[in-house]
């Protein structure tokens, strides 16, 4: 196997540090990095972007990956709201991060108390509950653009198909 001297600052010297600490071997953090950097970049020439989205109840996690936006779009009711956006991954693939919530819910104790924020006026009964569901948001992998119609609005799945066979990037020659 080939030896490589890689030459440090003395400012870099603690990350150096504890990237060993982390990975045990500063070589293989190295090519972790090296690996992840090289990939990242690459999209990033072929006009991808770096998305990160969370997904999950509340707060939930991050996940990550390369891709460009293609479509967005949403649909609210009485009830809530869906936020819907389309991504085109690196490697080809159709992405979906939908965000759903549900609006808050005023139970009063009269009918006429839920038609509006002039109706509230004067609603100070102590017989009065609310509720709110936190957000979810998921995150779906298909394979063609097909896939997507089951799972999207029909107006944001006609702009999805129309989108879909564009280039990231087009490089113009003006």
């Amino acid at each position: 196997m080939p030896n490589k001297t890689i030459y440090v600052s003395d400012d870099d010297l603690p990350v150096y540090k504890r990237a060993q600490e982390l990975a045990g071997n500063l070589s293989s953090a190295i090519s972790i990095a090296l690996r992840k950097y090289v990939e990242m970049e690459e999209g990033r020439l072929e006009g991808y972007d770096e998305i990160t989205v969370r997904v999950g109840r509340g707060t939930g996690r991050k996940q990550r990956f390369s891709g460009v936006l293609i479509a967005e779009g949403g649909r609210s009711s009485a009830n809530g709201y869906e936020a819907f956006k389309v991504y085109r991954s690196r490697s080809g693939k159709f992405v979906l991060h939908a965000d759903r919530r549900q609006q808050f819910v005023q139970n009063a104790d009269d009918e006429r108390y839920l038609t509006g924020w002039r109706s509230w006026v004067g609603n100070w009964s102590s017989d009065q509950s609310w509720s709110m569901a936190q957000g979810e948001a998921t995150l779906a992998v298909v394979e063609t653009v097909e896939e997507l119609r089951a799972l999207i609005p029909e107006d944001l799945y006609a702009l999805v198909e129309e989108a879909a066979d564009q280039p990231a990037v087009e490089d113009l020659d003006i």
